[in-house]
C-alpha cells in the first residue's frame, strides 16, 4: 500500500518548531521499534510453537501403586467425606469405573521415578512408532478477499473471492531464466575509460546542461507570460541525478533561476483569487495573466522550498537515499542557497513570501560557519538601508527579537549591532510626528445643503470622488503610516534591550545593547529616564564592566538627557566622573580605536550642555586631554586637539591655563578623580610645547593653534578644511589602520639616485683625467694594471 499521507507545506513547516519537529521524529522511530519488536516476539513464540508440537511424542501414563492410592483415597475420605446415600447408583458406578482407568488423577506427582518406566521397557519400536502423531499434508488454505457487499430485500449478502495463488515453483524457473539472461547480457564487458576521456566526458556532459540552462533561461525572460512549463522545466533540474555533474549543475540553476525570478516578478504582491472572482468570466488577457501569477507564486514557493532542503539537510549532515551528492559537496550547496536567498531578500522585499525568506535568513547570522553568517549580515544591512517604509525592517526586527528570547541571549552580539543600520533617524521621526499635514477634509451633506445650489452640489460631489480614486491610485504611504510603523519597530527594539538589561547583564551582549541605546537613547518615553539612569550607573559602579562598556553607559546616559532629557531636574556629575578617571585607561595600544567613542561622549557632555558645566570642570578636562594627546596615535592627538579647541572656544576663561602664573590657592592634583578638586586652575598646557615638536604635521599645527590661544583669524589661525571638520571627522580621516600615513611621507629614493649618479660622474672624470695625465708616460694593458698605477700616482 503506498503512503498517502500529505507532505507537510512551506508554510507549515515554518510554523513547526524544531523542537516538536524532534519529538515527532523521536515518537515515529519510538513507534516502529515498538512495532519490530513485537513482530520478533510473535514469530520466537510461534517458531517454540511449531519446534514443541514437532518434538512432543505421547507416552501412555503408569499405573498407579495401589498402596500409595489407598492411602491417598483413605485420606480424601477423611477430609472430604461424603454420604454415599446422597449419591445415585449411577454416578457412583461411573466414578468407580473412572478411578480404575484415569491413571493422571491417582498418579503420586511428588515421585522422581520418570512416567510408565515399566512400560517402555516391554514396548516395541513399531507401537512406539505407531503412536506418533500423523501430520497430514493438506491443502494451504485459500486466502479471501472481501469484496463490496450485496443488498437486496432479505438483506444485505457479503461477497468474497479467493485469492489467486501463485505458482512458485512456475516464478523461481522464471527467475532463474531471468538470471541467466542477465549472466549473458553481462558477458559483455562494457568499455574501460581512460581518466582523460572521462573527463572530456564529464566536460561535455556539463557543457550540455549549461547550453540548456541558457536556453531555458533566455527564453523564459523573453517570454514570461508563456513558459511557465519551461520554468517548472528548469526548476526540475534542480534535481539532476547525474553524479558527475550534479553539483555544478545545481548550482547553476540556483543562480540561473534567482536571476529570473527577480526579473520576472511584477512589483506587488500576488493574492489568490476568492472564489467568486474565479466564478466570473473575464478577458483572454486577464484570464492568461491570472494563469501566469498563479504559476509564478507556485514555481516560485516550490524553488524556495528546495532552498530551504538543501540548507536543512546541510544543518542535519544527511543524505538523500540516491547519495548523488556526497557530504561535503552539501556545503558549497548550502552556501550558494544562501546566497541566492540573500539576494531575494533584498531584491523582492515586496514580493510573496518575503517573510518567510526573513525566517529563513534571521537564524542563520548566528550560524557556526563565517562565510554564511556574514552573507546574512551584509543582506539584513542592505535591506535596513533601502527600506523607505518600513514594513521589511519591522519583519526582520520581530523575528531577532523572537530569536534573541528563544535562544536564551546565547547568540552573537552581531546579531544586535545589525539594529543600529535602521533607517530611523532621530530628527526625521521628530519631525514627521510635528508636520504631519492635515488630511483632506471633505464637505459634508449639511454643508453642502447649506452653502451651494443644486448644481454647484452635483459638481462638488463629482469633484470630489475624483479626489477620493486619485488619492488611491496614487498609492503613496502616507507620513503616519511611516511613523506608526517606526514606532512599532522601535518599540520592539527597545524590548529587547530591557530584556537583556534586565537578565542578561553579564552577557556578550551588552556592549551591543548599549551601543543601541546610545543611538535610540532619545526616542524613549520620559517617563523611563529615571529608572535608565539609574540601571546605567549602576552598571558602572558595578564594577563588571569594561573601559569600553562604561563609555558606552555614558554615552547612553547623555543621549538621554541631551534629548527630551533636558526637562529633567538631573545633575550627571557621576557619569562626568567616571569618563574623568577612564580617560588614562586610553593608550596608542590595542584601546586607541576607543577615542572615538570617547569624542563621542564629549561632544554631548560640554559642546551640547554647555550652560550646566562649571568652569573648574571644564579646565580639569581640558588639561587630562592634554596629557593623553602625549600618550595616543596621531590621529587620537588630532581628535583630542579639536575637542580642546572647542572647549577653548566655548568656555571663557580658558586662557588661564597658557599662563605660568597660578589662580587662586592650592596645587594641581593630576591623581585626583574628581574634577571639581582637583585644582586644574593652577597649572599650564606644558604638553602643548611637546606636541608642537611631534613628527605628525598635523599635530604640530593643532598645538601651534592653541598655544597663541585658538584664534580664528591671522597668522595663528587653521586652515578651514582643519577648522570646520568635527573632532570625530578627523580621527578617522588620520586613522593608520590601512598602514597608511596622512598627509603621505615624500619618497627618499629619487635622492639616492641622484647621489649615485653624482658620484659615478666625478669617478668617470677622474678616471678620465688621469688617463689623459699619464697617457705619454704610460701604457696600460690591464684594469689591475690600471688600478696600480692609479694608487702609485695617488701616493706620489
Amino acid at each position: 500500500r503506498k503512503n498517502t499521507k500529505r507532505v507537510p507545506s512551506f508554510r507549515k513547516l515554518l510554523r513547526t518548531s524544531k523542537i516538536k519537529l524532534d519529538n515527532k521524529l523521536k515518537n515515529k522511530q519510538y513507534k516502529q521499534r515498538s512495532a519490530a519488536k513485537k513482530y520478533r516476539k510473535e514469530q520466537k513464540k510461534l517458531r517454540e510453537a511449531v519446534r514443541d508440537a514437532i518434538s512432543r511424542k505421547p507416552f501412555p501414563l503408569e499405573e498407579c501403586k495401589k498402596k500409595q492410592v489407598a492411602e491417598k483415597y483413605e485420606e480424601e475420605e477423611e477430609e472430604d467425606a461424603l454420604p454415599l446415600d446422597m449419591m445415585d447408583e449411577d454416578d457412583l458406578k461411573l466414578m468407580e469405573d473412572l478411578a480404575q482407568k484415569a491413571s493422571f488423577l491417582t498418579r503420586d506427582l511428588s515421585s522422581d521415578e520418570p512416567v510408565h518406566v515399566k512400560k517402555r521397557k516391554h514396548e516395541s519400536v513399531i507401537e512406539k512408532y505407531e503412536k506418533v502423531p500423523r501430520r497430514m499434508q493438506t491443502e494451504p488454505e485459500k486466502e479471501l478477499i472481501h469484496l463490496l457487499p450485496i443488498k437486496d430485500k432479505g438483506g444485505i449478502i457479503p461477497q468474497t473471492m479467493e485469492k489467486p495463488v501463485l505458482n512458485v515453483a512456475q516464478d523461481e524457473e522464471e527467475d532463474t531464466e531471468e538470471m541467466e539472461e542477465a549472466e549473458d547480457f553481462s558477458e559483455d564487458p562494457l568499455p574501460v575509460l581512460t581518466p582523460e576521456e572521462m573527463a572530456a566526458q564529464r566536460r561535455q556532459k556539463l557543457q550540455g546542461r549549461k547550453m540548456h540552462i541558457a536556453a531555458l533561461a533566455s527564453a523564459i525572460l523573453s517570454e514570461p507570460d508563456s513558459s511557465i512549463k519551461k520554468l517548472k522545466e528548469l526548476r526540475a533540474m534542480l534535481m539532476e541525478q547525474d553524479p558527475n555533474v550534479a553539483v555544478i549543475v545545481r548550482k547553476l540553476v540556483m543562480v540561473s533561476l534567482m536571476e529570473v525570478f527577480k526579473d520576472i516578478a511584477p512589483s506587488y504582491k500576488i493574492r489568490p483569487l476568492t472564489e467568486a472572482e474565479k466564478a466570473t468570466k473575464v478577458k483572454k488577457e486577464t484570464q492568461k495573466l491570472r494563469e501566469f501569477e498563479e504559476g509564478l507564486v507556485s514555481q516560485y514557493k516550490f524553488y524556495l522550498e528546495n532552498l530551504e532542503q538543501t540548507i536543512k539537510d546541510w544543518k542535519q549532515r544527511k543524505l538523500k537515499k540516491s547519495n548523488v551528492i556526497s557530504l561535503k559537496a552539501y556545503k558549497g550547496l548550502a552556501e550558494v542557497a544562501v546566497k541566492c536567498l540573500c539576494e531575494l531578500l533584498v531584491a523582492l522585499p515586496h514580493f510573496n513570501f518575503h517573510n518567510n525568506i526573513i525566517v529563513l535568513i534571521v537564524p542563520l547570522m548566528n550560524d557556526a560557519s563565517k562565510m554564511i553568517s556574514e552573507l546574512c549580515f551584509e543582506a539584513v544591512k542592505k535591506l535596513f538601508k533601502q527600506d523607505k517604509l518600513g514594513y521589511a525592517s519591522l519583519g526582520v526586527v520581530k523575528v531577532i527579537s523572537g530569536l534573541v528570547r528563544g535562544r536564551n541571549y546565547a547568540v552573537r552580539p552581531e546579531v544586535l549591532k545589525v539594529f543600529l543600520h535602521l533607517r530611523i533617524k532621530e530628527v526625521e521621526l521628530q519631525k514627521d510626528s510635528e508636520d504631519i499635514a492635515p488630511k483632506k477634509k471633505f464637505m459634508t451633506y449639511k454643508e453642502k445643503r447649506k452653502n451651494l445650489s443644486r448644481m454647484q452640489r452635483k459638481w462638488k460631489k463629482a469633484e470630489e470622488k475624483l479626489e477620493r480614486e486619485l488619492l488611491e491610485a496614487e498609492a503613496s504611504e502616507s507620513k503616519e503610516k511611516k511613523l506608526k510603523l517606526h514606532t512599532e519597530t522601535l518599540n520592539i527594539v527597545f524590548v529587547t534591550y530591557f530584556r537583556i538589561l534586565k537578565k542578561a547583564q553579564k552577557s556578550p551582549l551588552l556592549p551591543a545593547v548599549l551601543e543601541g541605546l546610545a543611538k535610540f537613547a532619545h526616542l524613549i518615553n520620559v517617563e523611563f529616564f529615571d529608572d535608565l539612569l539609574i540601571v546605567l550607573h549602576s552598571l558602572i559602579v558595578s564594577g563588571g564592566l569594561s573601559y569600553r562598556e562604561s563609555l558606552h553607559c555614558i554615552l547612553s546616559a547623555f543621549h538621554i538627557l541631551s534629548g527630551q532629557g533636558d526637562v529633567l531636574n538631573i545633575d550627571p556629575m557621576k557619569f562626568y566622573t567616571h569618563l574623568y578617571k577612564t580617560l588614562f585607561s586610553l593608550h596608542a595600544g590595542g584601546t586607541n580605536d576607543d577615542i572615538g567613542i570617547v569624542l563621542q561622549c564629549l561632544d554631548v557632555m560640554f559642546a551640547k550642555r554647555r550652560k550646566q558645566v562649571s568652569q573648574q570642570r571644564a579646565l580639569a578636562f581640558l588639561k587630562r586631554l592634554s596629557t593623553l594627546a602625549l600618550h595616543v596615535l596621531p590621529n587620537s592627538s588630532v581628535g583630542i586637539l579639536a575637542t580642546n579647541r572647542v572647549l577653548m572656544h566655548t568656555f571663557p576663561k580658558m586662557d588661564l591655563l597658557l599662563d605660568n602664573e597660578s589662580q587662586g590657592s592650592g596645587v594641581y592634583l593630576p591623581e585626583v578623580d574628581e574634577p571639581e578638586h582637583c585644582n586644574a586652575q593652577n597649572t599650564a598646557l606644558w604638553e602643548l610645547h611637546l606636541l608642537q615638536r611631534h613628527y605628525h604635521p598635523t599635530v604640530q599645527k593643532f598645538a601651534a593653534h592653541l598655544i597663541v590661544g585658538a584664534p580664528t583669524e591671522g597668522s595663528g589661525a587653521l586652515s578651514l578644511d582643519l577648522s570646520q571638520k568635527p573632532a570625530t571627522e578627523l580621527f578617522e580621516a588620520y586613522s593608520m589602520r590601512g598602514m597608511t600615513f596622512n598627509p603621505p611621507v615624500a619618497s627618499v629614493t629619487p635622492r639616492r639616485k641622484d647621489t649615485f649618479s653624482q658620484m659615478d660622474s666625478f669617478l668617470d672624470e677622474e678616471l678620465n683625467k688621469q688617463l689623459q695625465h699619464h697617457s705619454s708616460e704610460t701604457v696600460v694593458h690591464s684594469p689591475l694594471d690600471f688600478a696600480k698605477h692609479l694608487k702609485e700616482s695617488s701616493l706620489s
